[in-house]
């Protein structure tokens, strides 16, 4: 019999750097006593994040003398205990690369197995969405299994017979105004618009080619107008507010508070299982993220998930077979399963996802998971993540009234330039 349950292995949250890399150290002889290979992989918050107990659970059926073991981090630790694991020569055969910076460190420090020949012999390497963010020099050390973007989800009652289809970011601006009704506790904003930095600077680089590194942000001044213009005339909840009482937008979306809400494909397994518990009674669907432009092309932005198998992983063949898997048509069928959007596209996976129960699957849905193009959320460098803060930093202050637009983009124009190029 097969366990339905995979063992969890825990990583020390108190753990000192010697200690923390011991834990998920995979000691031992690497096999089970009934002769079974074991495969540990680093993942994060395991019980609440369903993709990887099916990504396991249908490898092991597939690979039952195979033994797939959890070694599990809380999600806001992952990538510190990770880098941790890595410079203190953990053994952990699979590492989950929750973005592509964090790869991008590992694998130009050598410290993943190159997957390149594996991906040079793929004769559907077009299906394989987000699989380019990988290609370091023409080498890939790592294969999504997801690959998640933005859309546009909605309240259908809510929103009613609006046109949602083909917005553009004006038309948002206006239809978030009209389907705002009501005042105090009992109001309904059209729109909310969450406090990450990426609802405006993302969206703005994908869709007008601004980059993100380069020190010059005035291609953000539109974008920044239209979400300042919502909340000046009341129609999504203030930043401030939004900031200060830890607002989520679960909470705005599935309590009605909010018509419309842009947000990650992501959200669509989460909404799907609060609906099965009844916590969600929300009549929801997608649509295309609004567009800068009207040349009826989707631009949106997003990012892919990723397995690599470590270096100097203890059984690094079966953990390659088992990445292999996860990224493959077999490992995207498990996940579509429960409305995760794979990495690997096929017109029999897309079937299974919208075949979920409760996955809205009328027309525009179907539209909205087809975007002409995704760009990667945040740009690879050894810069990224000293540029991130700055332009998050400058985004409060602007979202929060303490600057101007034209001064806030000054500033991040200055520090970037100043204080990282």
């Amino acid at each position: 019999m097969r366990k339905t349950t995979a063992r969890v292995v825990p990583v020390a949250l108190a753990a000192t750097l010697f200690g923390a890399a011991a834990c998920g150290s995979g000691g031992g002889s690497g096999t089970t006593s009934d002769g079974r290979t074991v495969v540990k992989i680093a993942l994060w918050n395991y019980k609440t994040t369903p993709e990887f107990k099916a990504l396991i659970d249908g490898f092991e059926a597939k690979y039952p003398k195979i033994d797939v073991q959890p070694v599990d981090i809380l999600a806001d630790d992952y990538p510190d205990k990770v880098t941790t694991m890595l410079a203190g020569g953990d053994k952990t055969d699979v590492l989950t690369m929750k973005n592509v910076t964090d790869y991008s460190r590992y694998a130009t420090r050598g410290q993943l197995l190159p997957l390149t020949d594996y991906v040079g012999k793929l004769s559907d390497k077009a299906s394989y969405a987000g699989l380019d963010n990988f290609d370091i020099d023409g080498k890939y050390y790592a294969m999504p299994y997801r690959q998640d973007f933005w859309v546009l989800y909605y309240n259908k009652a809510l929103v009613g017979n609006a046109d949602v289809s083909h917005l553009t970011w004006d038309q948002f601006d206006t239809l978030s105004k009209q389907l705002t009704k009501g005042s105090g506790s009992s109001k309904t904003y059209g729109t909310y618009l969450h406090t990450w930095r990426s609802v405006v600077q993302a969206i703005a680089s994908a869709q007008t080619g601004g980059d993100l590194l380069g020190g010059d942000y005035s291609w953000m001044k539109d974008q920044y107008d239209i979400a300042l213009d919502i909340q000046k005339a009341g129609a999504t909840l203030p930043f401030g507010t939004a900031k200060s009482q830890k607002i989520t937008y679960d909470s705005q979306f599935t309590t009605g508070k909010a018509a419309m809400v842009p947000m990650g494909t992501w959200w669509g397994a989460a909404l799907l299982s609060e609906k099965a518990q009844g916590k969600n009674p929300v009549d929801w669907g997608m649509a295309p993220i609004p567009q800068v432009g009207t040349d009826g092309k989707v631009t949106t932005f997003g990012s892919p998930t990723a397995f690599a198998v470590n270096k100097k992983a203890k059984n690094a063949e079966a953990a390659e077979q088992f990445v292999e898997w996860a990224s493959g048509p077999e490992g995207a069928a498990a996940v579509a399963k429960i409305g995760i959007v794979p990495s690997y596209h096929s017109d029999s996976v897309m079937n299974t996802f919208f075949g979920v129960a409760g996955m809205p699957n009328d027309a525009l849905s179907k539209q909205a998971m087809q975007p002409s193009k995704v760009q990667l959320e945040m740009p690879v460098s050894d810069k990224s993540s000293d540029v991130d803060q700055i332009l998050t930093e400058e985004h409060e202050l602007v979202m929060t009234g303490e600057k101007s637009v034209d001064d806030g983009i000054k500033e991040m124009d200055h520090r970037v330039k100043t204080e990282v190029q």
